[in-house]
């Protein structure tokens, strides 16, 4: 075989293969009952109708298609489908609408009239659907719905389903449905074999139990777990919790929130902040626990109370709350203050408890510094434990117990260097109208020092005694009157007769600098605060053109090159459909 002969049959074989190839891409006509030819309305295409035995059969690659009626242009690749079409792509996609256009040069297809697409975890309904084949990629633009495993529906006004990697983006009034979970969104992606849900914009999560609101979010649709960020808001029934991320088990009754948080009490109307938070639902274990910076403000028609310390946990019922505030509590409202270890308050009861370390011995000065106290206009008052008694009607703080090791210190107003003071065993205080406290009485054990001064305001002497008990009336701060019982000794000298130390009864500590005059005070000791920076999900990307003007192009080139068309431009949603 000489060389030319050679290269004739190279070249021969070559083009005999791509014929062969271009063959393959065309569509093919399986079966039809019957082909007509009308060149003047369907100039270049035959008109199959199917018999009475079947439909129309279809093929191209590993897609089938069946419809009542066909025209088919063989030279453009082109084919339009009416009536009950059926397309089906291997095992995996079937397709059923009213009518279809399909380019076997772009393989994308255009189905129109209550069309229904099925893959083997998700249907997806809508008037118009446009299929990519090559892509995968289906996607609807005036409405459509998705159900997964009949479990969960999705409808949106525009879609778009990535087959490949079984996910969903849709844009513009999403609502999610199944049993237990309501979701609304702007934009949101879903994959449909894990059922976990990306939020962007705008979006709330209902449950029987809460509702959710974000600006960015994830939800996993069958753990029914999830993180809102951007705005984020999680509602239950008598609790608002607000952070800038928050994460939430409904199946638990669970919810965790970190940064700028606050949790608000819509019964007992309190609210607590801070940076991290722990939120349990339920009759068993309704809790709150919260730290860095945590702040509980029980929210009073004349005079909220504010409680700060390390960590804060509120549990009980809605009507029956209790406060714990632990390692350097922290108490303030206008008229009084205090610090502890820890606090505890019973909104029911209307009683708050300053509690100390009792393991600690008194000469620990890390017991000392943790030492109840409380300060009420110009007195300071300190002890083992420390019970203020409100009354939950009125909000107003009716008496004040303290026991063990009660001491009232008050700096005498005129010389400033002075201090009234009154130890004892026991302390009871009565406050009057206005929060002010009224009457001391201590009993067992009392001591006493006062600065004595006539009407002039000038100084007598310094009145120092023991006596069984005293009982002490104050106007506005100041003592007014007081009355010992069982007095055992006492004595008033001027001044100058007492040494510096006889002028403190012992275990004397005045501590007016740690006073707490303003809520900002509460966090004058903290160190400093760095909060951790959220990432969280990143921001929404718009999608992608769906159609490529070249590939459309091909779809509709045919009708654009009909000479009875008055118009260069395609409108999809003007061309009849049959409805048979």
């Amino acid at each position: 075989m000489n060389r030319q002969l050679l290269i004739f049959l190279l070249i021969s074989i070559g083009f005999s293969n791509i014929i062969n190839t271009q063959e393959k891409k065309k569509i093919e006509i399986k079966y039809a009952g019957r082909l007509n030819v009308d060149e003047t309305n369907y100039p270049g295409a035959r008109i199959l109708t199917r018999d009475d035995s079947q439909q129309v059969h279809i093929a191209h690659k590993d897609m089938n298609m069946w419809c009542d009626r066909a025209i088919h242009y063989g030279e453009k690749n082109y084919i339009e489908a009416y009536g009950n079409v059926r397309m089906k792509q291997a095992d995996t996609v079937n397709m059923t609408s009213r009518y279809v256009e399909y380019s076997g040069t772009t393989q994308l297809a255009l189905a129109r009239g209550d069309v229904i697409l099925e893959d083997p975890k998700t249907t997806v309904s809508s008037d118009t659907l446009y299929f990519d084949r090559l892509k995968q990629e289906a996607f609807y633009r005036s409405g459509g719905t998705v159900v997964k495993d009949s479990t969960t529906t999705i409808t949106s006004k525009i879609g778009r389903h990535y087959m490949q990697e079984n996910k969903f983006k849709f844009v513009e009034d999403v609502v999610l449905v199944n049993d237990s979970t309501t979701i609304k969104s702007n934009f949101f992606d879903f994959y449909s074999d894990t059922g976990l849900a990306y939020l962007f914009g705008p979006s709330t999560i209902t449950t029987p139990e809460s509702t959710t609101y974000c600006e960015k979010g994830f939800y996993d649709s069958e753990n029914e777990v999830g993180y809102a960020l951007k705005n984020a808001r999680i509602d239950y029934d008598n609790r608002i919790i607000e952070g800038d991320s928050l994460y939430f088990d409904t199946t638990k009754d669970f919810a965790s929130a970190s940064n700028n948080i606050k949790v608000t009490d819509t019964i007992n109307h309190s609210i607590i902040k801070g940076h991290y938070a722990e939120v349990f639902k339920g009759e068993e274990k309704d809790s709150v626990f919260i730290t860095k910076r945590a702040l509980a403000i029980t929210v009073q028609e004349n005079d909220s109370i504010y409680m700060h310390a390390d960590k804060i946990m509120v549990t009980g019922k809605p009507d029956n709350r209790i406060i714990r505030a632990y390692y350097n509590a922290r108490i303030y409202k206008s008229d009084l203050s205090g610090k502890a270890d820890s606090i505890h308050s019973n909104q029911k009861t209307g009683l708050t408890q300053l509690i100390n370390l009792n393991e600690l011995g008194l000469s620990d000065r890390f017991s000392l510094a943790r030492k109840p106290i409380l300060w009420n206009l110009e007195n300071q008052m300190t002890g083992d434990t420390i019970h203020l008694i409100s009354n939950p009607e009125s909000e107003k703080i009716d008496s004040l117990l303290v026991f063990e090791n009660a001491f009232i210190i008050s700096q005498d107003t005129v010389s400033k260097t002075g201090y009234n003071q009154i130890y004892g065993m026991h302390l009871k205080g009565l406050f009057n109208d206005q929060n002010k406290l009224r009457q001391v009485d201590i009993t067992k054990n009392a001591e006493s020092i006062f600065y004595a001064r006539n009407d002039q305001q000038e100084l007598i002497g310094i009145d120092k005694a023991k006596s069984g008990s005293i009982s002490i009336l104050f106007d506005e701060g100041a003592i007014e009157e007081y009355t010992r019982l069982n007095q055992v000794d006492g004595s008033l000298h001027p001044e100058s007769e007492y040494e510096e130390r006889d002028k403190f009864l012992r275990g004397f500590d005045w501590r007016g600098e740690e006073r707490i005059n303003s809520v900002e005070d509460l966090f004058k000791d903290d160190p400093p605060l760095d909060l951790p920076i959220i990432k969280g999900l990143e921001d929404y990307i718009p999608q992608e053109d769906f159609f490529d003007e070249d590939r459309l192009k091909q779809l509709t080139k045919q009708e654009n090159k009909d000479p009875h068309k008055d118009t260069n431009k395609r409108n999809i949603k003007k061309k009849p459909i049959p409805t048979k």
